[in-house]
C-alpha cells in the first residue's frame, strides 16, 4: 500500500494580502477568489466574511483564513 506524501494544504475561502501603503495602511480582502474590498483592521475581514455568509470562529485556522505577508496583528508595512 502507497500513500501519499504530498502535504495538505488548506484552500481557505478567505485570503487577507499583504499591507499595502496607504493612509492608513490597508490589505486587501478576497473571498473565494474574488477581491471583495479593503481592509485597514481585522473587524473588516471579519465584517467581509459575515457580507458573504461566513462565520468565522478562529482567525489563526488555516482552513478558514490565509494571512499573506503577516498575521492578524499585521496593520501596517516595516
Amino acid at each position: 500500500m502507497t500513500e501519499s506524501a504530498s502535504p495538505y494544504i488548506a484552500q481557505p475561502r478567505i485570503m487577507v494580502l499583504g499591507v499595502q501603503p496607504g493612509t492608513p495602511p490597508f490589505r486587501i480582502v478576497e473571498i473565494d477568489g474574488e477581491v471583495v474590498g479593503e481592509a485597514r483592521t481585522v473587524t473588516d475581514v471579519l465584517q467581509a466574511a459575515a457580507a458573504f455568509g461566513i462565520r468565522v470562529h478562529d482567525l489563526d485556522d488555516p482552513d478558514v483564513v490565509r494571512w499573506v505577508g503577516g498575521d492578524k496583528f499585521t496593520w501596517s508595512r516595516h
